[in-house]
């Protein structure tokens, strides 16, 4: 992503980059554009001067990152004062673990003045560094698409999905060590940067909401249902969600709704944003208790929508998530959009797919002749046709 964020800050005075605690933001704004200057907020007296005299800022500079710039909401009508004043010729990035373009107010100061980039956890390509997964990707799009079958390496996805994609579990190796990392990344920084968002009544109320969207990720959301399996009411139940969204730890994918024939399901699916924090919200410690689990094949989705994110966000412009699914239960994944053009996605926790995992994929295609083809991601380590317009790959061919 630094090459476009490179690109963006030469053409745009403001650059934002969200994404949540620990996925690398300062340290990939910090590396790669050691040139400019770094003010963070979570330092005490520089927050304190964003919030009565934000231009102190960077007097005598004309490049500057601001970092947990949604500490101080001040500064985004004194950004948006420099940009004018200047004519554009400052340069600003500004980052933050909450997605700003979810707090009212920002996007209209920085209105015509910034883009926007999400920065989501490693991907396994980073981890391995190889770019395959992305080359591909890009492949999938293309009408004509000639590749053998084949059987290739073999990866498991249990151990990557039990311990995560954050970069600080990069050289974690002992699965105890990566729970402790876990349970203090949500004290530390969770339950913190909530009470600096909003008053939460109870933090008891709160954990309790967040352990039951943990088993439910990649499951179509339903509020009611949670409030009553909590206990907590309906209407702190949608805040809670709202706060956990604004705070990028989960992610709403919407329904795809643009069939004139079929009823489709319009509610969201809801998915963590890595798949190791549901996993370890869910009670899930050990490699023996998660292959037992009977969500694991949600949490394998969780991991294969991470990567799809990724791919999705590396394209210009940005492809568009959605799911699928008829009130009679024919279902899709995911539905990849980009312009006119659609792919499809099934995901299967199976070493052997088969003929039979593709009905609902099938369907689609039939449905939406704009579908490129659709692709059936599963555990397993072959790759294989299973029908003229639909391709079998292991989930790590497109990481």
């Amino acid at each position: 992503m630094a090459q476009q964020i490179r690109s963006a800050i030469e053409a745009f005075p403001v650059v934002v980059l969200t994404g949540a605690r620990q996925v690398g933001k300062s340290t990939l704004l910090q590396n790669e554009f050691a040139d400019f200057k770094y003010v963070s907020l979570d330092d005490f007296s520089n927050l304190m001067q964003a919030k009565t005299d934000p231009a102190s800022l960077w007097l005598n500079a004309d490049k500057v990152i601001i970092d947990e710039a949604q500490k101080a909401p001040e500064i985004f009508s004194a950004i948006k004062i420099a940009v004018d004043k200047t004519r554009r010729k400052m340069r600003f990035f500004v980052s933050g673990s909450s997605n700003l373009l979810l707090i009212r107010g920002v996007t209209e100061s920085l209105a015509g003045r910034a883009v926007y980039f999400e920065l989501m956890p490693m991907t396994l390509g980073e981890i391995r560094g190889k770019t395959e997964g992305q080359k591909n990707f890009i492949n999938l799009w293309k009408e004509e698409l000639l590749i053998p079958e084949e059987k290739i390496e073999f990866l498991d996805p249990v151990l990557f999905i039990l311990k995560g994609f954050m970069p600080p579990l990069m050289h974690l190796k002992n699965l105890k060590d990566i729970s402790l990392w876990w349970e203090g990344y949500i004290k530390t920084y969770l339950e913190r940067d909530l009470r600096d968002l909003s008053q939460i009544e109870s933090l008891i109320d709160f954990r309790k909401v967040l352990d039951s969207l943990a088993i439910r990720t990649g499951n179509i959301l339903n509020q009611t249902e949670i409030a009553r399996d909590t206990g907590v009411s309906q209407p702190t139940v949608y805040r809670y969600i709202k706060l956990l969204e604004v705070l990028n730890i989960i992610k709403r994918v919407p329904a795809y709704a643009q069939s004139r024939t079929k009823r489709v399901t319009k509610s969201p699916k809801i998915f963590f944003i890595d798949p190791a924090m549901s996993t370890f919200l869910a009670g899930y410690y050990d490699e023996t208790s998660l292959r037992g689990a009977r969500e694991i094949g949600s949490f394998f989705e969780t991991m294969v929508l991470l990567h799809l994110g990724v791919l999705c966000n590396l394209m210009i412009p940005k492809a568009k998530i959605f799911y699928w699914r008829t009130t009679t239960g024919k279902e899709v994944d995911f539905v990849l959009e980009h312009g006119k053009r659609l792919l499809a996605f099934e995901v299967k926790f199976t070493k052997n797919p088969s003929f039979n995992d593709i009905k609902g994929l099938l369907t689609f295609l039939e449905e939406y002749k704009q579908t490129v083809r659709g692709i059936l991601i599963h555990t397993g380590n072959t790759i294989k046709w299973l029908h003229s317009k639909v391709l079998a790959v292991p989930w790590w061919w497109i990481a």
